[in-house]
């Protein structure tokens, strides 16, 4: 049982860690969505890649972030299994630009590799969550 509270605490926290990362970028790009852009030293020409780059920074940015902070509250086992998809959805699109376009930059390469390693946690987390699970039916079964 004490697994499982550390296995949920661990979770959170790693969720929260997630959710916040994503609150930074969603705030600079409601701020100064140049700013975004900057660190791949793209300039927006108009106002319309202005209000994109707010919408999906922004907008989708603090939507996941709300959304993680309720899953790490109500069910931290679902909300690392977002991560799952969410990190490795992010280094899988970074691998197939590596496969169609070609090699990364600085940027693109420390990015691939954060992402890569949140991936692997969220998924060891989840992970643990399953055998944790399983060894507790068994014993259960067991007792039974």
């Amino acid at each position: 049982m004490n697994t499982i509270k550390i296995l949920t605490l661990l979770s959170r926290i790693f969720i929260l860690f997630s959710g916040l990362a994503l609150l930074s970028v969603s705030l600079m790009a409601f701020v100064s969505p140049q700013s975004v852009m900057d660190l791949v030293q793209v300039q927006l020409p108009n106002t319309d890649a202005f209000s994109s780059i707010r919408g999906v920074y922004g907008g989708v940015g603090m939507a996941l972030f709300f959304s993680l902070i309720y899953l790490m509250v109500k069910n931290p086992i679902q909300g690392v299994g977002f991560l799952v998809m969410l990190w490795g959805f992010y280094a899988l699109s970074r691998i197939l630009t590596i496969v169609i376009e070609g090699e990364l930059g600085e940027f693109g390469n420390q990015w691939l590799m954060i992402e890569s390693i949140l991936f692997i946690i969220a998924l060891g987390l989840l992970s643990a969550f399953k055998i944790v699970s399983k060894n507790l039916e068994l014993i259960y079964e067991i007792a039974e």
